[in-house]
């Protein structure tokens, strides 16, 4: 395993010196859209994309009666209306998104003090302290649920689990509205039923490039070495492994600062021509533009990010001696960033672009194996 610090096979964690812990994971039903289709009653039952709808447009959120069109986020918005013409576009409404968001998040604390953003509509909460004698993990999910629903009038899926990494995965499983439980013992097993698909991470080229190796199912990824991983998967692999095993050993950090605000598109086809690129680079812009200021973030540091079609990568990076501007100063940094690469020496099938050296930004504490076990009671699932 070489210099693998993860558990040797299976699996479980180890209770004899490290708590087991209960962690759900709370994600919003199309939270964006789902606002809007609250707050306008003609909008309800009907797709609904938030967004600029122009030529260069980009999908923020879809509605679920959208996304049976196969309209998704990060999705170009002229993309989205061939797919869906009848699709309705409502410009973002950032400080009613916030506003929601921050009533998530104070039902959220009123279970745990453990609470770890995402983004403004899905938070990792670690509930192994039972603060309010609720009695399992389970409950609380099912609680939190139950208010989040009178409370906004919106509904959310969660994910009860012992670590982050199954917590996720099960807020996913019953999409919309919906509840899934991990428990200790069945976490090697789930993911061994899933299509690799699911994994967070592998894109549709990734799927088809493990297809291609004979990897349908967590169960067929499990059966591969770390050598094989390595080889084919480069800095992938040990994710992959330890994932594959119901492994995770990060522990919820509640107000985690923040090392960098991206976004990233996995293409359907690799492409490899100036044009393509330089229009997918717009939209990656647009993208994380939005995200930065919706965060109110500042930072110095622009990265792109190529991913190649032999899932090698390459990144590149340039520095202020000051916080960037606007986005037009963003734009122009990450412009030429890609240009600086041309022509590529293969075709890509992802592209990313960060903004990091963030203002606040502390350094980030190494990754443990989890709490010492307390004296207290414990919360059953």
């Amino acid at each position: 395993m070489g210099d693998m610090d993860a558990p040797p096979v299976d699996s479980e964690p180890d209770r004899s010196g490290f708590a087991l812990r209960k962690i759900i994971h709370i994600d919003m039903d199309a939270f964006f859209a789902s606002v809007e289709q609250r707050d306008n009653p003609d909008l309800r039952g009907k797709a609904v994309a938030v967004g600029g709808s122009s030529g260069r447009g980009v999908v923020a959120a879809a509605s679920y009666e959208a996304r049976r069109f196969g309209v998704r986020s990060a999705m170009p918005s002229a993309r989205a209306i061939k797919l869906c013409p009848d699709l309705i576009f409502c410009k973002p409404r950032f400080d009613v998104y916030r506003g929601v968001s921050q009533q998530i998040r104070a039902i959220f604390l009123h279970f745990t003090p453990h609470v770890e953003p995402l983004s403004l509509d899905e938070a990792y909460l670690d509930v192994t302290d039972d603060v309010r004698g609720i009695g399992s993990a389970t409950r609380i999910a099912e609680l939190i649920r139950q208010r989040i629903r009178a409370e906004t009038g919106l509904t959310a899926s969660a994910g009860v689990s012992y670590n982050k990494f199954l917590a996720k995965i099960a807020s996913d499983q019953n999409k919309p509205d919906g509840l899934c439980v991990i428990r200790p013992g069945e976490g090697a097993a789930f993911v061994a039923s899933l299509p690799v698909r699911r994994f967070h991470g592998i894109g549709p080229r990734g799927a088809e490039k493990m297809a291609a190796l004979g990897i349908e199912t967590g169960a067929d990824l499990r059966v591969k070495d770390l050598v094989f991983l390595r080889a084919n998967f480069g800095s992938q692999a040990d994710y992959l492994y330890r994932a594959v095993r119901g492994i995770d050993l990060r522990q919820v950090k509640a107000d985690r600062p923040r090392k960098s605000i991206g976004g990233e598109r996995t293409f359907e086809r690799d492409i490899s021509a100036g044009t393509a690129l330089r229009e997918t680079l717009e939209w990656i812009i647009d993208i994380v533009w939005d995200r930065i200021e919706r965060s109110g973030a500042r930072g110095r540091t622009v990265t792109l990010k190529m991913k190649f079609s032999d899932f090698s990568n390459l990144t590149r990076a340039r520095s202020l001696p000051r916080a960037v501007m606007n986005r037009d100063e963003f734009a122009q940094m990450s412009r030429e960033l890609l240009d600086a690469q041309l022509p590529l020496p293969q075709p890509i099938r992802l592209m990313g672009l960060t903004l990091s050296a963030l203002d606040g930004e502390e350094p980030e504490e190494g990754q443990g194996r989890g709490a010492p076990v307390q004296s207290q009671p414990e919360l059953p699932f």
